[in-house]
């Protein structure tokens, strides 16, 4: 396909700013965009917790000191540019203390939504101003879902820079959608009516900014083509199912890349050993160095079952109290855990060190590296979860030889197959129930393979062998372009 020119707004990219799957896939998407020749510009908040540690950065002579109206308020801005480490790729910086020198990237303020409106216009009017005119301005999630609407209302007399422009919204949770309160209204504005608002919502009270993402884009992207169908009925769709289902001929899902050049386990800079599927010496290193790091004890035919999670009920730690310590008590393996949410799921997991001393290990919050680090010495990785967009770990766990055990739902149905023992096919242990005797049917089946050497072996080769880079996947990406950016619907 011929070039595109991309306006991209993401709320975080990696590694400079980043709480999860969007980060890292708004930073390979965008990059292999970029690698394939098209002209993208990413605009991203300058958040307070930003690490652009080592970076080059550059002040945008053109997009300095300006300023920006989102309901009847001004905001002052400046725009700087940092380079996406080992690429071409230079993001867009969009630094407003007003709103984005907080010590967090996502809240419940009062003026949540005001701050991601900020961006939204501030990219918009960006573009203006470097008179960039974009064939598509690619949205994610709630954060910067109006942009379709401002698009077709506010910026619609711009026909220079956005007469030609399409949307594309893409939906990476749809559990999180942004609500706020109607009485909220006048924030659209300047530039959109009343009238251009879901008037149902408004009836109740309330505007949901990723409805109107569904309602306006040109086009609406999921992460995966299983959560796609998903998020399409009423138990998933978490109230917009019908909204969905109405766009049906433009909702289609894409199942998200891996990085290979930041998760590969024969070049990975946070492992002290590397390793490949011709030689899974580095891996068994990897596991002995880690157990010995956080001190539990085991012999090297020990299986180490990991997780890196956020601790919420979408990831299914709900399973877990039912299930890990009858498991822990009747194997002889150990657990190590890495994540942050809930405080009632951080209680259990503390519990649980507690009480299996040695043999199960919590680290409250978040470390890239110990995030690797678990990857490469697991030997079975939990993602038990009740709904998964796509996933990103059970990718990361396939390319490093660990066992993912997962549910059959969203993303992890289209990249996990389960494996059958006797014909030797399959990536991984799927159970389909979302319940404590389908997870624990699991984890005692993965327990018992990985005491057959000769079946965990292929196993774990059958999955190091998948590839799921973003070359396989930005293609679609591309077609998906093409197909939208011929008329306005």
């Amino acid at each position: 396909m011929p070039p595109q020119r991309i306006c991209f707004l993401t709320a975080e990219i990696s590694p400079f700013a980043k709480t999860g799957g969007l980060g890292d896939v708004a930073a390979a998407l965008s990059r292999h965009l970029l690698q394939r020749g098209h002209d993208i510009r990413v605009f991203v908040p300058l958040h307070a917790l930003s690490d652009l540690q080592g970076c080059e950065q550059r002040p945008v002579a053109a997009l300095q000191d300006l300023s920006v109206r989102v309901g009847t308020n001004e905001y002052r801005y400046d725009v700087r540019e940092a380079r996406l480490p080992g690429s071409d790729l230079w993001v867009q910086l969009v630094d407003c203390p007003a709103v984005f020198d907080r010590p967090f990237i996502y809240s419940d303020a009062h003026d949540e939504h005001v701050r991601y409106l900020m961006l939204t216009r501030a990219a918009l009017e960006c573009c203006q101003r470097l008179d960039f005119a974009p064939d598509i301005v690619h949205c994610n999630d709630w954060h910067t879902a109006f942009a379709p609407l401002l698009l077709r209302t506010a910026y619609a007399w711009d026909t220079q820079i956005f007469g030609a422009t399409r949307s594309v919204f893409t939906i990476h949770n749809i559990g999180y959608q942004g609500v706020f309160s109607a009485s909220a209204a006048a924030d659209l504005g300047p530039g959109v009516s009343i009238e251009a608002l879901h008037q149902a919502d408004l009836g109740h009270g309330r505007i949901n900014p990723m409805r109107h993402g569904i309602l306006y884009a040109d086009a609406v992207t999921t992460v995966s083509p299983t959560y796609a169908q998903e998020i399409r009925t009423p138990e998933g769709g978490y109230g917009l199912d019908a909204d969905l289902r109405a766009r049906r001929d433009s909702v289609s899902g894409i199942l998200n890349g891996v990085d290979y050049d930041d998760w590969n386990p024969a070049i990975d800079r946070y492992l002290p050993f590397h390793y490949d599927a011709n030689d899974l010496t580095g891996k068994a290193r990897n596991k002995a160095a880690l157990l010995d790091l956080l001190r539990m004890n085991a012999a090297a035919s020990v299986p180490l079952i990991g997780m890196v999670t956020r601790l919420t009920r979408q990831k299914g730690i709900d399973l877990l109290p039912d299930v890990l310590p009858k498991l822990l008590q009747e194997h002889d393996c150990r657990f190590v855990a890495l994540g942050s949410g809930e405080a009632q799921y951080e209680r259990f997991m503390h519990e649980l060190q507690e009480r299996f001393p040695g043999r199960v290990v919590f680290y409250s919050g978040y470390s890239e590296e110990l995030a690797h680090f678990i990857e490469a010495a697991a030997d079975i990785f939990l993602m038990p979860s009740l709904y998964e967009p796509c996933g990103l770990n059970q990718l990361y766990s396939l390319k490093y030889g660990t066992v993912p055990v997962v549910r059959r739902t969203g993303g992890l149905a289209d990249s996990v197959q389960h494996f059958d023992p006797t014909t030797g096919q399959g990536t991984g242990i799927v159970f389909n129930d979302f319940d404590a005797g389908g997870l624990r049917w699991a984890l005692q089946t993965a327990l018992e393979w990985y005491g057959w050497p000769g079946v965990w072996h292929r196993l774990v080769q059958n999955g190091m062998q998948q590839d799921f880079s973003w070359d396989a996947r930005i293609g679609e990406y591309e077609a998906l372009y093409e197909a939208f950016g011929v008329s306005r619907k």
